[in-house]
């Protein structure tokens, strides 16, 4: 009998924990704004393509039509709808920032946390290796890469910028392990024997939860604007349709010099200011939720 009333305990230990973080994170109204715009956007993104169809007609007669009925944000240089780009447009941008902030994230922890805690050599080929990455200058390297790779997938765009913008986390990871390698209950740990990997990985790094989710939400919007960088400058392949390409295309066909076409110049970079906003005010929730200091305030 107790097997079988488990499952229901379990169960509602987590819908109650579920409800409790939702709780935790209304009592930010700020932070909750911020939680409901990155939710839509993201929603918004996965979604869209199973809705709107990518391939959208070609209208020469519609080239940078202004906005009207059928048409609210008007179209671009090819007759195409500009609402419809803007919705599909997000797709890539989010998978990519949010895998390249992942990416970033992981390689930072892991490298910063086992530094701080080894020391020695590996402390120092590290800080070496930090100091390399970050001398060299990031879009030339990128330049390069797109001359030598295509780049055409997100995942390859997503990989290139995660490992060209670890080695500033790094240095902060490294610098919090640093001070709570110092406390009793990681002294205690070593007492035990435990191991480098349960100490660090089972000790250390837990401790730092809340301020490396705030880092990795710091390293999604600068993946995003890398990105979108990369697009604009026409380093990534201009094929499909994204915020940056429609930044591009804009800059190209002479968009700023049209009143009619000024939707299609907003559009994207209100959007790409919309995500960054959205993110960073869901930053100050998460802080309380994961902070108990902040959370008893």
């Amino acid at each position: 009998m107790a097997q079988v009333s488990a499952a229901p305990t379990v169960e509602a230990g987590n819908r109650g924990a579920l409800r409790g973080f939702f709780r935790e994170l209304t009592r930010s109204k700020t932070g909750f704004a911020g939680f409901i715009i990155v939710t839509l956007i993201v929603g918004m993104s996965a979604l869209a393509p199973i809705f709107i169809d990518s391939k959208m007609p070609t209208d020469l007669d519609a080239i940078w039509g202004p906005p009207r009925a059928g048409h609210w944000l008007g179209t671009d240089m090819a007759g195409k709808d500009t609402l419809k780009q803007i919705v599909l447009g997000g797709q890539t941008v989010v998978f990519v920032g949010f895998l390249a902030a992942a990416i970033t994230t992981v390689i930072a922890v892991v490298v910063g946390s086992l530094a701080a805690y080894i020391r020695g050599r590996f402390d120092s080929f590290m800080l070496q290796l930090t100091d390399i990455v970050m001398t060299v200058p990031q879009i030339v390297l990128l330049a390069v890469l797109g001359a030598f790779f295509s780049l055409d997938s997100p995942i390859y765009l997503a990989l290139i910028i995660g490992c060209l913008t670890w080695p500033v986390l790094m240095r902060s990871i490294r610098a919090q392990a640093l001070s709570l390698k110092e406390r009793e209950f990681v002294e205690a740990a070593k007492l035990l024997d435990l191991g480098t990997t349960r100490v660090v990985f089972g000790e250390i790094v837990p401790n730092m939860a809340s301020y490396i989710l705030i880092n990795f939400i710091i390293a999604v919007t600068n993946a995003i604007y890398a990105l979108v960088g990369l697009y604009v400058l026409g380093l990534a392949p201009l094929a499909g349709a994204n915020w940056g390409i429609m930044i591009n295309n804009a800059w190209i066909g002479g968009a700023m010099f049209l009143p009619a076409a000024m939707p299609y110049i907003l559009a994207p970079i209100a959007m790409i200011a919309l995500l960054q906003l959205g993110l960073i005010m869901l930053t100050r929730s998460l802080e309380e939720i994961l902070n108990p200091r902040l959370r008893d305030k």
